[in-house]
């Protein structure tokens, strides 16, 4: 929130800078300065924060799966990640149950582009250094037909510069939804 509020303050003085910089005619000297400054503040108020490549990582699981691009979902996981699902069965016991992450990238990989679409909210990303947590609501459609929602709890690790998928454990269930 604070980057936000920071960043279009930015802006907004940014625009105030332009604003001045036109109505001067005398210093060219001045120009330049304020045309840097300007410059500067734009840059600044554009940078992307550790959050922000977070969300565009896990924006990229659901547009790769949205695809059937598994080249794309593949290259999005760390060599040692590990999906799960905590399952509530009809009697309210609790299960959790693995998935190995070949076997889904390959089942993605048959599907029609289109065919799994989820449609996801990332609520909240926190990141200490190379590690992040996110949690993000969803719903899912398979070919265009409701299937069911949850909540993905997503672990990031970055490396190499790249943020890569550690775990993704989920919720299923057919309501409440939203």
């Amino acid at each position: 929130m604070g980057l936000v509020v920071g960043s279009s303050l930015m802006l907004h003085h940014a625009l105030l800078i332009l604003r001045l910089v036109k109505g001067l005619d005398k210093s060219t000297h001045m120009k330049k300065v304020i045309t840097s400054l300007l410059f500067f503040c734009s840059v600044t108020a554009s940078a992307q924060t550790p959050a922000d490549s977070v969300r565009s990582t896990i924006r990229s699981l659901f547009t790769a799966m949205y695809n059937g691009d598994a080249q794309t979902l593949k290259s999005l996981f760390h060599d040692s990640a590990t999906l799960g699902t905590v399952l509530v069965g009809s009697a309210g016991e609790t299960a959790y149950r693995n998935e190995r992450i070949a076997g889904f990238i390959s089942q993605v990989g048959q599907l029609q582009k289109g065919a799994a679409d989820e449609r996801a909210v990332v609520e909240q990303v926190m990141v200490d250094g190379p590690l992040a947590m996110a949690w993000v609501p969803y719903s899912f459609h398979y070919n265009g037909k409701f299937s069911h929602c949850g909540v993905n709890l997503m672990q990031l690790l970055r490396v190499g510069g790249m943020w890569k998928i550690l775990t993704i454990t989920d919720t299923r269930r057919k309501s409440p939804c939203g």
